[in-house]
């Protein structure tokens, strides 16, 4: 049996069933341009290894400013596995309620905001609380999630409700239930996850269509880009171009921080 070649086939198939999502993918990119196009940023969460995605929208070689990625050390930092700060705290941390409305008190939001959250399971209390305040403030919610699996697990909120419930538009990773895409014979429990590939093709496509959308409207972006293709100088000037652009529409959700609250 070529598990190697089992897997690599199993991909494949994420990659069929992305392709068949094109319509959805092209609605995310379509509210997510007009955000940026607005002067403001569209917010990307994701809590566990959802992290991945988070950082594979921005900030990295071909992707640009207009993204704010949140992500919380406390939910997110895995390497020490055990011990302080160990996994078992994170997963403890991202089932706790009122978690998401603290995060989220840092920025002044708006509706002309989106937010793009991403947990594969979609059943965590955290990330379904981030999607709900989102929502609750008028910004759009794009969900990404494993279809399968989340419909097949129990949310750990006690109403039920998951990041599905939450979300204006779903997109699917495409991976099996569990995650794990591999059974190998004389093993019990199978191997090799599959949503880390679905969801960073996903966001990948959103990225590339957000940015046709901007370079049409005449405002492309910039795009951190390898001097190995641009060049040198003009990779420096791209770096600190949109390191730049990413402080100044941060700042915006910076200027009225609870001055609401203070004014109510």
């Amino acid at each position: 049996m070529n598990v190697i070649n089992d897997y690599i086939g199993k991909c494949r198939g994420i990659i069929d069933g992305i392709e068949k999502q094109s319509g959805e993918i092209q609605q995310a990119a379509a509210w997510f341009s007009e955000t940026i196009l607005a002067g403001r940023m569209v917010h990307v969460f994701g809590s566990g290894h959802s992290r991945i995605m988070v950082e594979e929208m921005w900030p990295r070689y071909g992707s640009f400013p207009g993204f704010n990625p949140i992500v919380e050390l406390s939910l997110t930092f895995h390497n020490l596995v055990v011990g302080a700060n160990g996994q078992r705290q994170a997963m403890f941390l991202e089932n706790v309620s009122g978690l998401a409305e603290r995060i989220l008190r840092n920025f002044d939001l708006s509706s002309q905001d989106t937010a793009l959250i991403i947990s594969s399971s979609g059943c965590n209390v955290v990330p379904i609380e981030m999607a709900e305040n989102f929502q609750k403030k008028g910004i759009k919610v794009v969900a990404l999630i494993t279809k399968e699996h989340s419909e097949n697990s129990n949310s750990k909120r006690t109403d039920g409700k998951k990041l599905s419930d939450f979300a204006d538009l779903i997109l699917d990773t495409g991976a099996p239930l569990g995650d794990a895409m591999v059974t190998i014979p004389g093993l019990y429990t199978p191997v090799s996850p599959g949503s880390t590939v679905g969801g960073a093709i996903l966001v990948n496509a959103i990225k590339a269509e957000v940015a046709r959308l901007l370079t049409e409207a005449s405002q492309p972006p910039t795009v951190l880009s390898s001097a190995a293709i641009v060049g040198t100088a003009l990779a420096v000037e791209l770096f600190e171009k949109a390191y730049d652009e990413h402080a100044h529409r941060l700042s915006r959700l910076y200027r009225s921080v609870g001055m609401n609250i203070q004014e109510s």
